[in-house]
Parts: C-alpha cells; structure tokens; sequence
C-alpha cells in the first residue's frame, strides 16, 4: 500500500500542504490564542530556529507539560519538523510519575507550563530535580539538560519562554522523514510502571489522515476536542486529524460541560470529540436545552446507547464510532460517516485501509468469524516499540509485525470489527488508562497494608474508577478514607481510588491454585457491596 501517494508523511509536509491549500482559516482556537494556518506556519517555523539555536537535533527527546493550546501545537509541530522527538506529560502526574517519565525516556529539554489548572509544575521539578535552582543537568534527571518556563515563575536554573525565543539567529531548515520516531507517548499496561510507544511520523499522520476521512471532515470545518493533547486521541486524532483536513480545532484547558456548550454553540462547531463520560455531560447538563448547535458529526468512544443520543440530541447525525490503544498510533477501526446509522451506533467498523485483524482464541489459534477473542493487528499504524523497553517490546510485537492488543472483539464475515472489552485488567477512568499493577504497587508502599487487589467497579460518571481491597499488616488499622487521602499525593487524581474496602484475607472470595487473586470474582464482590446486580 503506497501511502505516500494518498496524503503527507511527515509534519512539515502536512503543514506546508494546509497553508497552501488555506492559509487564512483558523488552525487553532484555545485559551491561549488563534492562529491561521499562515500564523501557524510563521510561529512553527520560528520556533524550530529557536529550537535549532539551542542545540536540538534531530532524534532528541524533548518533553512537552503544557495544557492543550496553541503553545503545545506550535512545539510539536516544530520539534517534528527537525527530526526531535516529543515527549508528551500528562499534566494530571505527581512527581513521582513525572519523575519517572523524564528520566526513562531520557528527556534532554523540557518546556513546562509555570502552572496549570492550579498545579504548581516548578515546584513539582523542585522536588523532583533541586538543580532546577542552580545549574542543570541534576542527580535524578541526569539527562535533562535545559528547561524552558513558559510563565513568570522562571527558577536560576531554567530559561523562560520569551528569552528562549529570543536565541532564534535566523531560519532554520526542517530535517523529518516519514520513519523518524515523532511522539514517545507512555501508556499504562499491565505492569507497575507505564511504557513509552514510539510512534512515528507515518504511524500518526496516516491515521489522522485517515481518521479523519471517516469522520467527514472538509475544509474550513470547525472541530471541538478537548481530548488531552498528551494522549494520542489528542496529538493523532484532534492535532493531527485537524492539520491533515485543514480544519479548525477548537480546544479546552479543560473539559468542562458547560464551557464546552458555549464553544460547540459560539464558535459554529461542525464536529465534536468525546468519550462516554464527555457525551454524557454535554448531553445531561441542564443550559443543554438553551443551546443551538450547528454538529454535522462527530467521533466517539462510546456505547451504542450514547452515540444514539449523541446524534439524535445533539444532532451530530454523521457522529462515527472507533476503536484503538496508542500503540496503533491509535486507530485500527472505525465507522464512516457515509454509512447507515444502525451499522455506527452498533460500533461495527471497518478496519482502516492496509491494517490486519486476526481474533486469536488463548491457545493462539485464530477465531472463527463470529467468535469473540483476542484482537490482534498488523500494518502500518502498528508502533515502532517501546522506548528502551526490549523485553516487553517482544511480548507485545511477533517478528513479523503482528501486535496483541489484550482486547477482546469480534470480526463479522464481512470483516467489520467489534470491540468487546478488554482482556487485560486496564480499568478506563473516563477516558484514562488505569493498571490496577501499578495502584497496587503504590498500595504495598504503605506500611499499614499487606497486600491489596484494584478492580475497576462501574461509575455513573466516569464510568468506571478504582477500586482496591486491602488486608492490613498486623497491628496496623486500615482506615479507607485515609488510604484514598494517603493515594492522592502519590498519584493522579484519576488512579486514586474510589472505594477501599478492608478485608482479611481473598481465599474467600477468589484465589487461583498458584495463589493469585482472580480479578473477576474480586470485581463481582465489589459490585455485590456497592448494591449493583450483575
């Protein structure tokens, strides 16, 4: 498949091809700015100067902790254009994630937002790194060579973002292929700690291209996502997805129901993004009713149930469903916006053009069609690996390309795809990946439990939070309220858990022979004290 000859392969070439075809529609539209598709293209290009002047080369890692806005855009873009590789941080980490994050992905410059939504990143770094007062690299980001505030909180040890700016001397050329590494995007997964995809310019720019596609976009189209810029459903299929189609992207620090109605009605939005959890805030929210949309479409992870409402209350009738984890960059299959409603509000999709499905039953051998098991993928979306990450690069990818995605799904005779849930134990907080492994790894750090279980229970907002069973350690008293306390200035408020019941042992409720404990009884009993059937 000659994807060359279907749509741009690299940043530059996808950004040079929407000022051409555009230059005076709006690219961005976000709290901290507009741009046209020319103002895009001027800011891009000084910045890689400044980036250039400051030592960055290509295959460099450098890490974004910014908020969705047209600062992120600008960098990524930039940063893509000469080869450099972004590391995006999710602005919801602790240090202790942030931490990790930065030295195992060997982040040599990082641009952070002074603060953000009431978090104070420079004193986050403070306590991760003390260089950042005097001179950097530090002990524990050995790598970390410059930090780039963008902000008036700027520390002895970092450089603000105007000065920054400041080094550019003159242009500078772009140095991207299509097979350089663009985005490193840490994923959690069933060990303790997340991993880092690689994801190169063709795996992301392909799938925005073709994601896109199905969704409908045209020219001039006005798209709202709030989808984190640091996840790939941000950086693929909002950022990307909108370069690509030369559309609009109207974006949020945060999504908030409200502010998100007075955007979709203000700024004429033809298209919408949203999990279960966004939709169903939009749709449930009281001032819904006082709005007027203008939703031609949309795309949405969400139940038959919700994409129903989606088009019949929002009126977005072109509203498609998909299906993909970030390491296929992320899309693997997807509903077209030309087909009938039934076939995109059952979630069955075709896969996307040159992308293999197999369903593969425990013992490895393919499923019939028609017969639920593991959905495993090859083609050209499928990641480069995981960064610095060999043996677990091995068990997630065959020698010859084949990804076990631990989902479970469905392939019809005719070929179309359905997601069924996953195998894994990722419990989805809404819309963020949550490996009970690595509560369950913070839980064994305090000194009153002796061993904890996380299964994810149902949420009528979220859809589905964290849940953990604790034994405590002999002569220690568990108290559940204070644990959650306890979780929250370790980890994400998302990952903290929601209920915490403390039990004495998990024979009674289920344990295998090798003494391991099952995971499905353990969330059916969880469900049996939260007063819910089934």
């Amino acid at each position: 498949m000659n994807l060359a000859s279907m749509c741009p392969l690299t940043t530059d070439d996808a950004l040079r091809r929407a000022i051409a075809v555009a230059p005076e529609v709006e690219a961005i539209v976000a709290s901290d700015g507009r741009l046209s598709y020319a103002q895009l293209g001027a800011a891009v290009a000084k910045t890689r100067a400044a980036l250039t002047a400051a030592g960055v080369e290509h295959g460099d890692h450098v890490g974004l902790c910014l908020g969705n806005g047209a600062n992120w855009i600008v960098l990524f873009l930039a940063l893509g254009s000469i080869g450099a590789v972004t590391v995006p941080m999710n602005t919801r980490f602790r240090a202790e994630e942030m931490a990790y994050a930065l030295r195992q992905s060997r982040v040599t410059m990082l641009f952070v937002a002074d603060r953000f939504l009431k978090v104070d990143f420079i004193a986050m770094l403070r306590e991760i790194c003390p260089e950042i007062d005097t001179t950097l690299p530090g002990g524990a980001l050995p790598d970390l060579r410059r930090l780039v505030v963008l902000g008036d909180d700027v520390p002895p040890g970092a450089i603000g973002m105007g000065d920054f700016m400041a080094q550019a001397t003159g242009p500078a050329d772009a140095a991207c292929t299509p097979d350089d590494v663009l985005l490193i995007q840490y994923t959690s997964g069933t060990t303790s700690f997340p991993k880092g995809v690689m994801l190169t310019h063709t795996n992301m720019l392909a799938n925005a291209y073709f994601s896109g596609g199905r969704i409908g976009f045209r020219v001039a189209d006005r798209y709202h996502s709030a989808r984190p810029f640091f996840h790939v459903a941000g950086s693929t299929l909002s950022v990307l997805s909108a370069l690509q189609h030369v559309v609009t992207l109207i974006t949020m620090d945060r999504f908030e129901a409200d502010e998100a109605l007075r955007l979709l009605e203000e700024e004429r939005c033809t298209h919408f993004s949203g999990n279960d959890t966004m939709a169903l805030m939009l749709l449930n929210h009281p001032s819904r009713s006082d709005r007027r949309f203008f939703l031609r479409g949309a795309w949405a992870a969400a139940s038959p149930t919700v994409m129903r409402r989606i088009i019949d209350e929002l009126g977005a009738k072109e509203c498609v469903a998909g299906y993909g984890l970030s390491e296929a960059s992320p899309n693997i299959a997807q509903s077209c916006w030309w087909e009938p409603e039934e076939t995109r509000t059952a979630s069955r999709m075709r896969l996307q053009p040159g992308v293999e499905v197999i369903i593969q039953a425990e013992d490895g051998t393919p499923c019939p069609a028609g017969t639920p098991g593991e959905i495993v993928v090859r083609g050209w979306n499928v990641m480069r690996g995981y960064f610095d990450k060999p043996k677990e690069t091995a068990e997630a990818l065959t020698p010859d390309g084949w990804l076990s995605t631990g989902d479970l799904g469905r392939l019809g005779d005719d070929g179309r795809l359905e997601f069924l849930g996953r195998v894994k134990d990722i419990v989805r907080v809404g819309g963020e990946n949550v490996s009970p492994a690595e509560i369950e790894n913070l839980l064994h750090r305090h000194p009153a439990i002796r061993q904890a279980a996380v299964v994810g229970v149902p949420d009528p907002r979220l859809m589905e939070v964290v849940a953990a069973f604790v034994i405590p350690n002999e002569g220690f008293v568990c108290d559940p309220g204070a644990i959650m306390a306890w979780c929250k200035d370790h980890i994400a408020g998302f990952k903290v858990p929601r209920h915490v019941w403390v039990v004495e042992d998990f024979e009674s409720i289920g344990m295998t022979a090798s003494s391991k404990v099952q995971k499905k009884p353990l969330a059916a009993h969880a469900r049996k004290l939260m007063g819910l059937a089934g």
